[in-house]
């Protein structure tokens, strides 16, 4: 019974923080870290509810995703495959080159601290910089655009830094607005994370086992359900909240969790 409640716990935290920018990777491995929900088997368990994290998106923009399978790439077709394919590059890119420096050094809760501080910083000069919006809604992307979020988004490769944030961050810096770079982000985050949790999942096949299914499929349900009215309320919430109240918080965390874990 305690499994299944750390699992809806973790699937619950998964939902709320995987399309926030406040990072659902360091959340993770902070709140496994007080639960005590760690080793081989915990991590094998991370990259199955973030599967629940990407159905939800797929789900909410389903005719935006059908819409990018036709490979319209005429000028002044609105967002297309191209767009995403240049927003994921640099980052699956580096991503491969540096995956074992990256499992090896950023995973961890020091690690983890620094890099909610460093993306809050960013997410702050992002919000105070008075760029011009070029981009206002999610069609008006350029794909100069979509590749410059690509490259900030190389950033969130270091754990607790966040893909949301270092994207939506890296979109108002290069000239869209913020609701317009957040919905990209959450298009461009489904191929990125079905891909890296596939991955991730092959190489840790052995720790799946029958045994521990009803553990994985209540949280993957979680995180799916709560992934879904969090998407719903952030793209809400953009229209109303400056990117910098996001930074706050996870100043405040950071620090909450220094004194809790250290």
């Amino acid at each position: 019974m305690m499994d299944l409640i750390q699992a809806i716990i973790m699937g619950i935290v998964e939902g709320l923080t995987e399309f926030l920018p406040v990072s659902s990777t360091g959340h993770l491995i902070l709140t496994g870290d007080l639960l005590g929900f760690e080793g081989d088997r915990a991590k094998t368990f991370e990259v199955v509810i973030q599967f629940g994290a990407v159905l939800a998106v797929l789900v909410l923009y389903r005719h935006r995703f059908a819409k990018l399978l036709n490979f319209n790439m005429k000028k002044g077709s609105g967002l297309n495959a191209l767009h995403v394919i240049l927003a994921m590059l640099p980052a699956c890119v580096l991503a491969v080159a540096l995956r074992h420096v990256i499992k090896d050094y950023l995973f961890g809760s020091s690690t983890v601290l620094f890099a909610l501080i460093a993306g809050g910083i960013l997410m702050i000069i992002a919000d105070r910089k008075k760029t011009v919006v070029s981009a206002e809604e999610l069609d008006d992307i350029t794909y100069k655009q979509a590749f410059l979020i690509g490259c900030f988004q190389v950033l969130s490769l270091w754990p607790g830094f966040s893909r949301s944030g270092s994207t939506i961050s890296g979109g108002m810096l290069v000239g869209t607005s913020q609701k317009a770079a957040a919905e990209f982000t959450f298009i461009v985050s489904v191929p990125i994370m079905a891909g890296a949790s596939s991955v991730d999942l092959l190489g840790s096949r052995e720790f799946l086992t029958m045994h521990d299914l009803p553990l994985f499929l209540v949280g993957l349900i979680a995180a799916f359900v709560v992934g879904m009215i969090a998407v719903v309320t952030f793209i809400n919430m953009m229209k109303k909240l400056r990117l910098s109240y996001f930074a706050y918080y996870r100043f405040a965390l950071a620090i909450v969790f220094y004194f809790l874990l250290f």
